[in-house]
């Protein structure tokens, strides 16, 4: 098997969002800073809404410090963000910064060992991936309906512009069909209104 697909080094060269823990060593207390700016190689959030684009950078302020049964890594990350208003669906852009906190199990730990696949995270060969952390913090951060101001007033229902572009007074007449059904049925019964008055 070629070197390049097993070695831990490559795959570092490869991947900056993981993390050797081997530079922070396994005594507990022990702890080492991690400031890095990462590639976003896939967007994150909901497209054509608001998401942090893919080809962007999310940068990440970290500490590592090294517990009993793995390694803990909390502190923050911030991307830009990019998007539509919920209203007036103009372009919007955004800035986000989240707190991260999240614990590496060691294989083996007490930890590791009485709890599912999908509850903690692992270290694995050493490494850590810090991707699926920052992810799910950015995603469940994300506005579920931007605005480019508190007080858009979004579209004009009846010709789909933009009610801030519009001018003063702007209106469209509408008359709702079950009330021109009934004019309708007034105007082929000539006095059917004034009688049904004179019956009370």
């Amino acid at each position: 098997m070629s070197d390049e697909t097993s070695s831990p080094q490559r795959a570092d060269a490869r991947n900056p969002w993981l993390f050797d823990t081997h530079e922070l060593g396994r005594r507990p207390g022990t702890s080492l800073p991690l400031q890095r700016t990462l590639p976003v190689r896939t967007a994150l959030g909901v497209p054509d809404v608001v998401e942090v684009p893919e080809g962007s950078t999310v940068t990440v302020d970290l500490l590592a410090e090294s517990v009993v049964e793995g390694v803990l890594v909390s502190g923050t990350a911030s991307a830009d963000t990019a998007g539509q208003c919920s209203r007036c669906l103009d372009p919007v852009t955004g800035h986000l910064d989240v707190s991260v906190t999240e614990l590496f199990a060691y294989p083996d730990s007490t930890t590791d060992e009485t709890t599912d696949e999908d509850e903690i995270s692992r270290i694995v060969d050493d490494w850590i991936d810090l991707e699926p952390m920052v992810r799910d913090a950015v995603v469940l951060a994300l506005p579920l309906a931007p605005l480019c101001s508190d007080d858009c007033a979004g579209l004009c229902s009846g010709c789909g512009m933009k009610w801030a572009d519009l001018e003063p007074g702007h209106g469209h007449e509408t008359i709702d069909p079950r009330w021109a059904a009934l004019v309708q049925r007034l105007e082929d019964t000539p006095g059917g209104d004034t009688a049904s008055g004179s019956d009370r």
